[in-house]
Protein backbone atom coordinates (compact mmCIF):
# COMPACT_ATOMS: atom_id res chain seq x y z
CA UNK A 1 0.00 0.00 0.00
CA UNK A 2 1.30 3.49 -0.77
CA UNK A 3 1.62 6.47 1.55
CA UNK A 4 3.08 9.92 0.79
CA UNK A 5 5.51 9.62 -2.16
CA UNK A 6 8.72 11.47 -2.94
CA UNK A 7 12.18 12.00 -1.46
CA UNK A 8 12.00 13.60 1.97
CA UNK A 9 14.41 15.40 4.28
CA UNK A 10 14.74 13.34 7.49
CA UNK A 11 16.90 15.91 9.29
CA UNK A 12 15.51 17.45 12.49
CA UNK A 13 16.69 20.83 11.23
CA UNK A 14 15.06 20.60 7.80
CA UNK A 15 11.61 21.68 6.58
CA UNK A 16 9.76 18.45 7.43
CA UNK A 17 9.56 19.26 11.14
CA UNK A 18 7.68 22.51 10.51
CA UNK A 19 5.48 20.75 7.99
CA UNK A 20 4.61 18.08 10.56
CA UNK A 21 3.79 20.78 13.10
CA UNK A 22 1.51 22.55 10.63
CA UNK A 23 -0.28 19.25 10.00
CA UNK A 24 -1.00 18.72 13.68
CA UNK A 25 1.40 15.78 14.08
CA UNK A 26 3.73 17.25 16.70
CA UNK A 27 3.15 16.28 20.35
CA UNK A 28 -0.29 15.13 19.23
CA UNK A 29 -2.82 12.86 20.89
CA UNK A 30 -2.25 9.27 19.75
CA UNK A 31 -4.74 6.46 19.46
CA UNK A 32 -4.87 4.16 22.51
CA UNK A 33 -6.64 0.85 22.91
CA UNK A 34 -9.36 1.30 25.54
CA UNK A 35 -8.35 -0.52 28.72
CA UNK A 36 -10.27 -0.14 32.01
CA UNK A 37 -8.49 2.26 34.33
CA UNK A 38 -8.26 -0.19 37.29
CA UNK A 39 -6.63 -2.80 35.05
CA UNK A 40 -4.19 -0.25 33.66
CA UNK A 41 -3.19 0.79 37.18
CA UNK A 42 -2.42 -2.85 37.95
CA UNK A 43 -0.30 -3.19 34.82
CA UNK A 44 1.65 -0.01 35.58
CA UNK A 45 2.77 -1.14 39.04
CA UNK A 46 6.56 -1.17 39.30
CA UNK A 47 8.61 -3.76 41.17
CA UNK A 48 12.30 -4.17 41.89
CA UNK A 49 12.30 -7.98 42.01
CA UNK A 50 12.10 -8.96 38.32
CA UNK A 51 14.76 -6.47 37.22
CA UNK A 52 17.12 -7.37 40.09
CA UNK A 53 16.78 -11.05 39.18
CA UNK A 54 17.36 -10.42 35.48
CA UNK A 55 20.33 -8.12 36.13
CA UNK A 56 22.02 -10.73 38.33
CA UNK A 57 21.49 -13.38 35.63
CA UNK A 58 22.85 -11.04 32.96
CA UNK A 59 25.96 -9.94 34.85
CA UNK A 60 26.54 -13.47 36.13
CA UNK A 61 26.44 -14.77 32.55
CA UNK A 62 28.95 -12.11 31.49
CA UNK A 63 31.26 -13.08 34.35
CA UNK A 64 31.18 -16.77 33.38
CA UNK A 65 31.74 -16.09 29.68
CA UNK A 66 34.42 -13.53 30.48
CA UNK A 67 36.34 -16.07 32.56
CA UNK A 68 36.02 -18.67 29.81
CA UNK A 69 37.27 -16.08 27.34
CA UNK A 70 40.30 -15.42 29.53
CA UNK A 71 41.08 -19.14 29.64
CA UNK A 72 40.59 -19.50 25.88
CA UNK A 73 42.55 -16.37 24.90
CA UNK A 74 45.20 -17.19 22.34
CA UNK A 75 43.29 -20.21 20.97
CA UNK A 76 40.53 -20.56 18.39
CA UNK A 77 38.11 -21.33 21.23
CA UNK A 78 38.23 -17.62 22.08
CA UNK A 79 36.26 -16.80 18.91
CA UNK A 80 32.93 -18.48 19.84
CA UNK A 81 33.35 -17.61 23.52
CA UNK A 82 33.83 -13.91 22.86
CA UNK A 83 31.07 -13.91 20.24
CA UNK A 84 28.71 -15.22 22.93
CA UNK A 85 30.15 -12.70 25.40
CA UNK A 86 29.65 -9.84 22.94
CA UNK A 87 26.04 -10.77 22.22
CA UNK A 88 25.29 -11.06 25.95
CA UNK A 89 27.07 -7.75 26.50
CA UNK A 90 25.43 -5.65 23.79
CA UNK A 91 21.93 -7.08 23.40
CA UNK A 92 20.78 -6.83 27.03
CA UNK A 93 22.70 -3.56 27.45
CA UNK A 94 20.52 -2.12 24.68
CA UNK A 95 17.24 -3.29 26.23
CA UNK A 96 18.33 -2.39 29.79
CA UNK A 97 19.37 1.05 28.58
CA UNK A 98 15.94 1.41 27.05
CA UNK A 99 13.80 0.27 29.98
CA UNK A 100 15.86 1.98 32.68
CA UNK A 101 15.72 5.15 30.59
CA UNK A 102 11.95 5.00 30.89
CA UNK A 103 12.34 4.55 34.64
CA UNK A 104 10.07 1.51 34.67
CA UNK A 105 12.46 -1.46 35.01
CA UNK A 106 12.93 -1.00 38.76
CA UNK A 107 10.60 0.58 41.29
CA UNK A 108 13.56 2.25 43.03
CA UNK A 109 14.66 5.31 41.01
CA UNK A 110 18.40 5.09 41.77
CA UNK A 111 18.50 1.50 40.53
CA UNK A 112 17.08 2.63 37.19
CA UNK A 113 19.63 5.43 36.99
CA UNK A 114 22.65 3.26 37.86
CA UNK A 115 21.78 0.55 35.33
CA UNK A 116 20.87 3.20 32.75
CA UNK A 117 24.24 4.93 33.02
CA UNK A 118 26.17 1.64 32.90
CA UNK A 119 24.17 0.37 29.91
CA UNK A 120 24.53 3.74 28.14
CA UNK A 121 28.30 3.48 28.34
CA UNK A 122 28.25 -0.17 27.28
CA UNK A 123 26.26 0.80 24.18
CA UNK A 124 28.43 3.90 23.58
CA UNK A 125 25.44 6.18 23.98
CA UNK A 126 25.61 9.49 25.78
CA UNK A 127 23.16 8.93 28.63
CA UNK A 128 21.44 12.30 28.89
CA UNK A 129 21.21 13.11 25.15
CA UNK A 130 19.80 9.66 24.43
CA UNK A 131 17.24 10.03 27.22
CA UNK A 132 15.89 13.12 25.48
CA UNK A 133 16.24 11.61 22.02
CA UNK A 134 14.14 8.66 23.11
CA UNK A 135 11.55 10.91 24.74
CA UNK A 136 11.17 12.65 21.37
CA UNK A 137 10.94 9.26 19.65
CA UNK A 138 7.96 8.37 21.83
CA UNK A 139 6.29 11.77 21.52
CA UNK A 140 6.61 11.89 17.72
CA UNK A 141 7.13 8.26 16.71
CA UNK A 142 8.23 8.04 13.07
CA UNK A 143 7.13 11.60 12.34
CA UNK A 144 9.61 12.70 9.66
CA UNK A 145 11.58 15.75 10.71
CA UNK A 146 10.78 15.16 14.39
CA UNK A 147 11.84 11.63 15.35
CA UNK A 148 15.65 11.42 15.79
CA UNK A 149 15.54 7.60 15.93
CA UNK A 150 14.29 6.73 12.45
CA UNK A 151 16.76 4.00 11.54
CA UNK A 152 16.79 4.64 7.80
CA UNK A 153 14.94 6.91 5.41
CA UNK A 154 13.00 5.97 2.29
CA UNK A 155 14.21 4.66 -0.05
CA UNK A 156 16.30 2.70 2.46
CA UNK A 157 20.02 3.34 2.81
CA UNK A 158 21.26 -0.24 2.85
CA UNK A 159 24.81 0.80 3.65
CA UNK A 160 23.67 2.11 7.04
CA UNK A 161 21.84 -1.11 7.88
CA UNK A 162 24.76 -3.34 6.89
CA UNK A 163 27.28 -1.20 8.77
CA UNK A 164 25.13 -1.42 11.89
CA UNK A 165 25.55 -5.21 11.98
CA UNK A 166 28.90 -4.34 13.60
CA UNK A 167 27.76 -0.92 14.89
CA UNK A 168 30.10 0.75 12.41
CA UNK A 169 27.67 3.54 11.53
CA UNK A 170 26.23 4.59 14.88
CA UNK A 171 29.31 3.71 16.96
CA UNK A 172 31.76 6.15 15.32
CA UNK A 173 29.07 8.86 15.36
CA UNK A 174 28.65 8.41 19.10
CA UNK A 175 32.40 8.50 19.71
CA UNK A 176 32.58 11.81 17.82
CA UNK A 177 29.74 13.09 20.00
CA UNK A 178 31.62 12.05 23.15
CA UNK A 179 34.52 14.24 22.07
CA UNK A 180 32.21 17.09 21.02
CA UNK A 181 30.38 16.95 24.36
CA UNK A 182 33.62 16.68 26.30
CA UNK A 183 34.55 20.09 24.84
CA UNK A 184 31.15 21.50 25.86
CA UNK A 185 29.43 21.47 22.48
CA UNK A 186 26.33 19.89 20.89
CA UNK A 187 25.63 19.16 17.26
CA UNK A 188 22.78 20.97 15.46
CA UNK A 189 20.22 18.20 15.81
CA UNK A 190 20.88 17.66 19.52
CA UNK A 191 20.04 21.31 20.13
CA UNK A 192 16.54 20.50 18.85
CA UNK A 193 15.67 18.15 21.72
CA UNK A 194 18.17 18.49 24.61
CA UNK A 195 16.98 21.20 27.03
CA UNK A 196 19.53 23.82 28.03
CA UNK A 197 19.18 22.69 31.66
CA UNK A 198 20.49 19.21 30.72
CA UNK A 199 23.55 20.27 28.77
CA UNK A 200 25.92 20.57 31.70
CA UNK A 201 25.11 16.98 32.70
CA UNK A 202 25.65 15.90 29.08
CA UNK A 203 29.14 17.38 29.05
CA UNK A 204 30.06 15.84 32.43
CA UNK A 205 28.96 12.37 31.29
CA UNK A 206 31.02 12.68 28.12
CA UNK A 207 34.13 13.64 30.05
CA UNK A 208 33.71 10.62 32.32
CA UNK A 209 33.19 8.35 29.28
CA UNK A 210 36.33 9.73 27.59
CA UNK A 211 38.41 9.21 30.74
CA UNK A 212 37.22 5.58 30.96
CA UNK A 213 38.09 4.98 27.32
CA UNK A 214 41.52 6.56 27.77
CA UNK A 215 42.06 4.29 30.78
CA UNK A 216 41.11 1.32 28.63
CA UNK A 217 43.65 2.34 25.99
CA UNK A 218 46.28 2.61 28.72
CA UNK A 219 45.39 -0.88 29.99
CA UNK A 220 45.82 -2.33 26.49
CA UNK A 221 49.19 -0.62 26.12
CA UNK A 222 50.43 -1.74 29.54
CA UNK A 223 49.36 -5.36 29.00
CA UNK A 224 50.46 -5.28 25.36
CA UNK A 225 47.16 -6.95 24.53
CA UNK A 226 43.75 -6.09 23.13
CA UNK A 227 42.16 -8.37 25.74
CA UNK A 228 40.98 -5.55 28.07
CA UNK A 229 39.09 -4.01 25.13
CA UNK A 230 37.51 -7.38 24.34
CA UNK A 231 35.65 -7.06 27.63
CA UNK A 232 34.73 -3.37 27.39
CA UNK A 233 34.24 -1.19 24.29
CA UNK A 234 34.82 -3.72 21.49
CA UNK A 235 31.76 -5.85 22.44
CA UNK A 236 29.66 -2.81 21.50
CA UNK A 237 30.79 -3.52 17.93
CA UNK A 238 31.40 -7.25 17.55
CA UNK A 239 28.39 -8.19 19.69
CA UNK A 240 25.78 -5.94 18.07
CA UNK A 241 24.32 -8.29 15.44
CA UNK A 242 21.15 -9.11 17.39
CA UNK A 243 20.74 -5.47 18.42
CA UNK A 244 20.31 -4.40 14.79
CA UNK A 245 18.02 -7.37 14.03
CA UNK A 246 15.73 -6.28 16.84
CA UNK A 247 15.97 -2.61 15.81
CA UNK A 248 14.91 -3.11 12.19
CA UNK A 249 11.77 -5.02 13.23
CA UNK A 250 10.42 -2.22 15.42
CA UNK A 251 9.15 0.26 12.80
CA UNK A 252 10.68 -0.26 9.35
CA UNK A 253 8.38 -0.99 6.43
CA UNK A 254 5.44 0.63 8.20
CA UNK A 255 3.76 4.04 8.07
CA UNK A 256 5.38 7.39 8.71
CA UNK A 257 3.42 10.47 9.86
CA UNK A 258 0.46 8.74 11.52
CA UNK A 259 -0.91 8.87 15.06
CA UNK A 260 -1.69 5.19 15.55
CA UNK A 261 1.09 2.90 16.78
CA UNK A 262 -0.70 -0.06 15.23
CA UNK A 263 0.26 1.44 11.86
CA UNK A 264 3.90 2.35 12.51
CA UNK A 265 5.08 -0.20 15.08
CA UNK A 266 5.48 -3.97 14.96
CA UNK A 267 4.87 -6.62 17.64
CA UNK A 268 6.31 -10.10 17.24
CA UNK A 269 6.43 -13.28 19.27
CA UNK A 270 9.82 -14.52 20.52
CA UNK A 271 11.05 -17.52 22.46
CA UNK A 272 11.98 -17.05 26.17
CA UNK A 273 15.73 -16.62 25.52
CA UNK A 274 15.24 -13.89 22.92
CA UNK A 275 12.62 -12.24 25.14
CA UNK A 276 15.10 -12.19 28.04
CA UNK A 277 17.74 -10.53 25.87
CA UNK A 278 15.18 -8.03 24.57
CA UNK A 279 13.34 -7.57 27.89
CA UNK A 280 9.97 -8.13 26.22
CA UNK A 281 10.40 -5.22 23.81
CA UNK A 282 9.09 -7.56 21.10
CA UNK A 283 5.71 -6.34 22.39
CA UNK A 284 6.51 -3.06 20.73
CA UNK A 285 3.06 -1.76 19.84
CA UNK A 286 2.08 -2.33 23.45
CA UNK A 287 5.17 -0.53 24.73
CA UNK A 288 4.69 2.50 22.49
CA UNK A 289 1.01 2.80 23.24
CA UNK A 290 1.56 2.51 27.01
CA UNK A 291 5.26 3.26 27.69
CA UNK A 292 4.84 3.43 31.47
CA UNK A 293 3.97 -0.27 31.73
CA UNK A 294 7.07 -2.15 33.02
CA UNK A 295 8.72 -4.70 30.74
CA UNK A 296 7.68 -7.65 32.92
CA UNK A 297 4.01 -6.69 32.49
CA UNK A 298 4.07 -6.40 28.71
CA UNK A 299 2.90 -10.00 28.05
CA UNK A 300 -0.17 -9.28 30.18
CA UNK A 301 -0.69 -5.95 28.42
CA UNK A 302 -0.51 -7.81 25.11
CA UNK A 303 -3.37 -10.05 26.22
CA UNK A 304 -5.47 -6.97 27.02
CA UNK A 305 -4.74 -5.40 23.62
CA UNK A 306 -4.56 -8.20 21.07
CA UNK A 307 -8.26 -7.92 20.19
CA UNK A 308 -7.50 -4.38 18.96
CA UNK A 309 -4.18 -4.96 17.17
CA UNK A 310 -2.93 -6.67 14.00
CA UNK A 311 -1.70 -10.23 14.32
CA UNK A 312 1.94 -10.25 15.52
CA UNK A 313 4.72 -11.76 13.45
CA UNK A 314 5.21 -15.36 14.56
CA UNK A 315 8.94 -14.94 15.25
CA UNK A 316 12.07 -12.93 14.57
CA UNK A 317 12.76 -14.50 11.17
CA UNK A 318 9.21 -13.92 9.84
CA UNK A 319 9.41 -10.32 11.06
CA UNK A 320 12.76 -9.85 9.33
CA UNK A 321 11.41 -11.32 6.09
CA UNK A 322 8.51 -8.88 6.27
CA UNK A 323 10.86 -5.93 6.84
CA UNK A 324 13.34 -6.89 4.10
CA UNK A 325 10.49 -7.44 1.64
CA UNK A 326 9.09 -4.00 2.39
CA UNK A 327 12.49 -2.29 2.16
CA UNK A 328 13.16 -3.90 -1.20
CA UNK A 329 9.84 -2.56 -2.49
CA UNK A 330 10.63 0.88 -1.07
CA UNK A 331 13.77 1.01 -3.23
CA UNK A 332 11.46 1.26 -6.25
CA UNK A 333 8.48 2.86 -4.52
CA UNK A 334 9.41 4.89 -1.41
CA UNK A 335 5.72 5.29 -0.62
CA UNK A 336 5.16 1.56 -0.12
CA UNK A 337 4.09 0.51 3.40
CA UNK A 338 2.76 -2.65 5.02
CA UNK A 339 -0.76 -2.48 6.39
CA UNK A 340 -1.85 -5.53 8.34
CA UNK A 341 -5.54 -6.36 8.64
CA UNK A 342 -7.14 -5.77 12.00
CA UNK A 343 -9.36 -8.34 13.73
CA UNK A 344 -13.10 -7.78 13.59
CA UNK A 345 -13.02 -6.78 17.27
CA UNK A 346 -10.64 -3.85 16.67
CA UNK A 347 -11.32 -0.16 16.33
CA UNK A 348 -10.44 1.20 12.86
CA UNK A 349 -6.96 2.42 12.09
CA UNK A 350 -6.61 6.17 12.54
CA UNK A 351 -4.23 7.68 9.99
CA UNK A 352 -4.04 11.28 11.11
CA UNK A 353 -5.65 14.31 12.71
CA UNK A 354 -9.24 15.22 11.77
CA UNK A 355 -9.52 18.51 9.90
CA UNK A 356 -5.78 19.18 10.03
CA UNK A 357 -4.50 21.28 7.10
CA UNK A 358 -2.80 19.41 4.26
CA UNK A 359 -3.37 16.04 5.89
CA UNK A 360 -5.67 13.34 4.67
CA UNK A 361 -7.80 11.83 7.44
CA UNK A 362 -8.96 8.31 6.91
CA UNK A 363 -9.88 5.25 8.89
CA UNK A 364 -9.66 1.74 7.56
Amino acid sequence: MAANAGKRNYSLTGPEGKRAEARGLVAAEWYQTPIPRPRMKELMKRRDGPAIRDTIIWLGGLAVLGYLGFLAWGTWWAVPVFLAYGILYATPADSRWHECGHGTAFKTPWMNEVVYQIASFMMLRSGTPWRWSHARHHTDTFIVGRDPEILTERPPVWKVLFLEVLHLYGGPKELKRFVLHAFGRLDREEKEYIPASERRKTFLEARIYVLILLGLVAACILTKSVLPAMYVFLPSFYGSVIVILYAVTQHLGLYEDVLDHRLNTRTMYLNPVLRFLYWNMNYHIEHHMFPMVPYHQLPKLHEEMKHDCPKPASGLLPALREVVGALRKQRRDPAYVIVKPLPDTANPYMHGVPNAPNLQWQSS
